[in-house]
């Protein structure tokens, strides 16, 4: 089985092809390049390295968000398409729990965070490979909730660094950070995740963002302000 794995929820890109349990090949990168420029050049170049034809592929796994609002839109439509086009399965991975499979062997909490602006974070919570809390919350809220957990955390995520030091100022000792080789997702990883899951009806996968747009936002201010 041929599998194609994309993730474009954030910064990092990352394409892998897998072909019975084998990563066949896999790209990544960091580098800030627009998704809907960078995405599809990268997914035809690693297919073309390792011989295989789009037709070839049985089923495509994508990270389905949170992360940035447009990022998260081109690599499910990306998805949905080539999916819809080659009539296969697609699956469809939480952008928070693919960074976690990172770090499946910490014994205690792994926190995986993607920034969210105004002190603001999109946070995953788990123990033992399993999600205890997703959500769209402040930073200071995040840390009360694994503080009380009372175990070690590890952090994980590139967006760490931008909140490394009160992280470090309110859970002190009991607080790691991953490197910054485990804090990149992996598609190849996304895919391993996607294997254990049921697929989804194609025209059912969409982006999970974890809060309203601010599109959304405003318009319902307005609503409200019109008495509606």
């Amino acid at each position: 089985m041929i599998w194609l794995g994309i993730d474009t929820s954030q910064t990092p890109l990352s394409v892998a092809v897998v072909k019975d349990d084998q990563v066949l090949a896999e790209y990544k990168s960091s580098i800030k390049i627009t998704h809907s420029i960078g995405t599809m050049p990268a997914i035809e170049e690693l297919l073309k390295k390792v011989d295989i034809q789009p037709s070839e592929l049985d089923a495509i796994a994508v990270a389905n968000g949170p992360g940035s609002y447009t990022g998260v839109r081109i690599g499910v439509t990306i998805a949905k398409t080539l999916a819809w086009t080659l009539n296969i399965p697609i699956f469809s991975v939480s952008s928070l729990q693919l960074l976690a499979a990172n770090a499946p062997y910490f014994p205690g909490v792994v926190c995986t965070i993607m920034d969210a602006r105004r002190g603001n974070v999109f946070a995953g919570i788990y123990v033992d490979g399993e999600t205890v809390q997703e959500a769209h919350m402040s930073l200071p809220e995040l840390l009360e909730t694994v503080g009380e957990m009372g175990q070690p955390v590890l952090f994980v995520g590139m967006d760490v660094a931008i909140h490394w030091e009160q992280i470090k100022e309110v859970l002190g000792d009991k607080v790691q950070r991953a490197n910054a080789a485990f804090s990149l997702p992996s598609a190849a990883v996304l895919i391993e995740l996607a294997k254990g899951q049921e697929a989804t009806e194609v025209h059912s996968v969409v982006p999970e963002y974890l809060r309203i747009t601010e599109a959304e936002a405003n318009w319902m201010k307005e609503q409200k302000k019109n008495g509606n």
